[in-house]
């Protein structure tokens, strides 16, 4: 119930658009090495989870979670709500557990 769907979807296409299968393969071959490609080329897109499994945050970033200024990280609520006033401590988690700026400003993308 927010827009990282979207966003998800159109990583995949692009990653899976993006691959190019070794020529040496025979066409029976051709997509082994694509899920490979799409899991390196992809961002991560990752939710945090009550005790419950209900999601709360969902959050998009950089492929392989490694730092990359030309990426825009992105971090909402259910149905794009910002999740930063209530599950701000639970991102502040993940941002050092990757090493990235997860700062509202930055990643909440409907900040008014």
């Amino acid at each position: 119930q927010h827009a990282v769907e979207r966003h998800f979807r159109q990583a995949y296409e692009a990653a899976e658009n993006s691959y190019v299968p070794p020529a040496s393969l025979r066409s029976f071959e051709q997509k082994i090495g694509l899920k490979d490609h799409i899991k390196r080329a992809m961002p991560l897109f990752l939710t945090l989870r009550d005790n419950t499994g209900k999601c709360l945050v969902t959050a998009m970033l950089p492929p392989g979670g490694r730092s990359d200024k030309a990426f825009r990280c992105i971090v909402v609520g259910k149905s794009n709500t910002d999740p930063y006033p209530d599950f701000g401590n639970a991102i502040q988690k993940l941002a050092d557990h990757f090493g990235l700026p997860l700062d509202a400003a930055r990643c909440f993308p409907y900040r008014r």
